[in-house]
């Protein structure tokens, strides 16, 4: 059985498009292309149950066009309109920080230096090359830290907590 807490949300199935079961997915996060994984999660009637993908193609930046094993028809289609789909959150081994950082959203980033926490993830942004974190500190100031594999020393899901390695001043940036 799959956990709400071992999955994040990455978008919703909209509606059936043509007539052979293939859905409209609208997305948030396009970690399905990246990440090696061969189903999403979809919540049907409360439960979370995964469907592997037979294929997708884009139709623009936040929709794909996606066809599931066995669902080959629009009535089949027409049973996930308007479900919620998930993705597998990362585990510590297989964490890269040039993956999604959704699943990172409220995790505690702390400082492997002082092994104090910093603050609380409150999202992130990948728009440019750098990765960068939002965390929200404990005196409700919003700093941006950027994320790279060499500066993770740490990831602990069971905690929900990331260890960075920071640099000098970089907390006291406006």
């Amino acid at each position: 059985m799959i956990k709400r807490e071992d999955v994040f949300k990455i978008g919703r199935i909209g509606k059936p498009h043509g007539t052979k079961g293939e859905v409209v997915f609208n997305f948030d996060d396009d970690v399905f292309d990246r990440v090696d994984s061969e189903f999403l999660i979809i919540e049907i009637d409360g439960l979370l149950v995964p469907f592997f993908m037979e294929e997708y193609r884009f139709k623009n930046d936040n929709t794909a066009l996606v066809t599931f094993c066995d669902i080959n028809d629009m009535d089949r289609a027409r049973e996930l309109t308007n479900c919620d789909v998930y993705f597998p959150r990362q585990t510590d081994e297989d964490f890269s920080a040039n993956e999604s950082l959704a699943f990172l959203i409220g995790y505690t980033v702390v400082d492997n230096a002082t092994h104090h926490a910093v603050g609380t993830i409150k999202g992130y942004d990948d728009s440019t090359v750098n990765l960068l974190l939002e965390v929200e500190t404990a005196d409700h100031r919003n700093v941006l830290i950027p994320v790279h594999d060499d500066l993770i020393s740490h990831l602990d899901s069971d905690k929900k907590e990331i260890k960075l390695t920071l640099t000098a001043g970089l907390l006291d940036l406006e």
